[in-house]
């Protein structure tokens, strides 16, 4: 039976608690400033339409999508990056930025060409409703382009962070989401004299900051102390990291479209039970996401400092960083439902809704409550915990079971056969998160995920 970890070792290593921090305040600032975008979406074009607010939530659906690819790709960079960085080998580390941005590229413009070119009939996925679908493929024309560029700067964001440049990565997101919430202000609203451009606004708004981050990305590579890809990298094969990059990345690509396509799911049950009900969903999509920036930065930060203790082949130290990391986890839960909690007055004034919508809001905040304990915790101990070490299979057959084999089949048959309640239906989509505590737990206490996959990389 392993002991519990005493106070001291839980909260008294300065330097862990330190660079944690370090690491995790940033990413976490990176992520709030990209879910500030989607609020400002929300609140702006709610303000004037219910039904363009809805319409662009569900567009953006798509880019959901594209995003859990692109997770995916970042994901296997970051397990392998961090503990080649631990060991010192700035080669290997090179060689699998360059994989990485092999594949969002082609993610990227996969993706672009669906948006806009496509955009219709990817929005009959999602809704019904004429006007959803005619407003929301007016947006995807226009913000399709911006998806040719997400999945390069991702990579540069991702390798930055690894390296120790994440100050850097969060000045990048955290102007260009201004810039981006600015432009969305003038071009929705048609102020400084431009024309109100309404979704077609927020749209072009999306695409001048994704040029701008990338952009930015690009320069900053050619600076002392950054890095940029080599170009025998980005068009030869590495045997040996191509394999283990393959091998981290199924799993996680696998578990990436079993949430990501279980998530848009979700999307299109609420969109198909009305305007009310997709207007309400869409509002506590946005502010989950805000209050889950917290957790996805735990994640990335703890992730980070595991991987590089197993890189270094300190076994122990990586266990005693993943408990740590662990009972973190849980705080972190409480303070989101809290917060969750905290935030549901001041949403309830400020977006504008109609009764039966304000209604339903209220009901789905008080189910995301308990929503964000789960969601805390399975984030940290999975995507960062586990992955570190290279354990990346779990989260792909646990979504499986909870998820697919539970959460959407109870969703589908609410919604298209017995035509429960919206909020009923919108808990069952919430079921999956909290179920799946005591599994991870379990897994997590035999120690799978104390592994070193690093090599002698030349």
């Amino acid at each position: 039976m392993k002991k519990r970890l005493t106070r001291a070792e839980l909260f008294g290593d300065k330097e862990f608690n330190r660079h944690l921090a370090k690491l995790a305040l940033p990413i976490a600032l990176q992520q709030l400033m990209l879910a500030t975008v989607a609020a400002a979406d929300a609140i702006m074009l709610g303000s004037s339409s219910q039904n363009e607010m809805s319409s662009v939530s569900l567009a953006t659906q798509i880019q959901f999508v594209q995003n859990m690819f692109l997770f995916a790709v970042v994901s296997a960079v970051t397990v392998l990056a961090a503990q080649y960085w631990g060991r010192g080998n700035k080669d290997a580390v090179n060689a699998v930025f360059c994989i990485g941005l092999r594949l969002n590229v082609a993610v990227s413009v996969l993706f672009f060409v669906g948006c806009v070119f496509f955009p219709r009939p990817l929005m009959l996925i999602f809704t019904d409703v004429d006007t959803l679908v005619e407003s929301g493929a007016e947006y995807l024309r226009i913000a399709g382009w911006s998806y040719l560029m997400t999945g390069i700067s991702q990579c540069y964001l991702c390798i930055y962070k690894i390296i120790g440049k994440q100050n850097h990565a969060a000045a990048i997101s955290s102007t260009t989401v201004v810039i981006n919430i600015v432009m969305n202000a003038v071009l929705i609203f048609g102020l400084l004299g431009f024309p109100a451009m309404g979704v077609r606004g927020a749209a072009t708004a999306t695409l001048v900051s994704r040029i701008v981050e990338l952009v930015w990305c690009l320069v900053l590579s050619f600076l002392p102390g950054f890095m940029r890809p080599e170009a025998k990298g980005l068009f030869k094969r590495n045997p040996i990291l191509s394999h283990d990059f393959t091998k981290c990345l199924l799993p996680l690509l696998g578990a990436a479209l079993l949430w990501g396509v279980g998530y848009t799911a979700y999307s299109a049950f609420m969109g198909h039970l009305g305007e009310d009900a997709a207007a309400a969903n869409s509002v506590s999509a946005v502010v989950r996401d805000l209050v889950c920036c917290l957790c996805g930065g735990l994640a990335s930060g703890g992730g980070i400092l595991v991987g590089e203790e197993l890189g270094k082949g300190e076994l122990e130290r990586g266990k005693l960083y993943g408990r740590r990391t662990a009972v973190i986890a849980f705080i972190c839960g409480g303070v989101s439902a809290l917060l969750m909690l905290a935030f549901t007055p001041g949403l309830l004034a400020i977006v504008k809704l109609t009764p039966q919508a304000r209604e339903y809001l209220l009901e789905m905040m008080l189910v995301l409550a308990f929503y964000m304990i789960g969601r805390a915790v399975n984030t940290i101990i999975i995507n960062g915990v586990f992955a570190a070490g290279g354990d990346t299979a779990f989260d792909a057959y646990s979504l499986a079971v909870t998820m697919w084999g539970v959460a959407v089949p109870l969703a589908a048959l609410g919604t298209f056969v017995f035509h429960w309640h919206p909020v009923a239906v919108y808990a069952f989509t919430c079921l999956d998160e909290v179920g799946k505590i005591p599994w991870v737990m379990l897994h997590f206490r035999k120690y799978k995920w104390v592994k070193d996959l690093t090599k002698d990389i030349q």
